[in-house]
């Protein structure tokens, strides 16, 4: 697994995720803020799988924004989303980073800069 980061986009749903890939350039998609709070792991897994099978030639790298939510952060390393946003002062934030390089992954204090568009959405 590379933790290549490409230029990134923010995704808020898979039509987002889907016109991101469909340009066909190594792309980084991040989820809304604080996402992994709201809509949950589980459901930015599905997103990325998603949409990554439609597109499978594109080179791609996830990042689940979980705020300051160390559970979520937590929930997600066990379902195998390892490349996380999880704020400095969030509670446990060692063990989470610990754990996530261990997986192979990493934990980011900020979201990479969106790299595509105002509202950080290719149309």
């Amino acid at each position: 697994m590379s933790n290549e980061l490409y230029p990134a986009v923010v995704v808020q749903s898979l039509a987002d995720a889907h016109r991101a890939l469909a340009a066909g350039q190594p792309v980084t998609l991040v989820s809304a803020p604080g996402a992994g709070l709201y809509a949950g792991c589980g459901w930015w897994r599905a997103v990325v799988e998603a949409a990554r099978a439609a597109y499978p030639e594109v080179p791609c790298m996830d990042i689940l924004d979980c705020a300051d939510g160390s559970g979520q952060a937590l929930a997600a390393l066990r379902i195998g989303v390892t490349r996380l946003v999880l704020w400095v002062d969030a509670p446990g934030r060692d063990a989470v980073v610990a754990i996530a390089e261990a997986q192979g992954g990493f934990v980011l204090a900020a979201p990479p800069s969106p790299a595509l568009g105002d509202d950080n959405r290719q149309r």
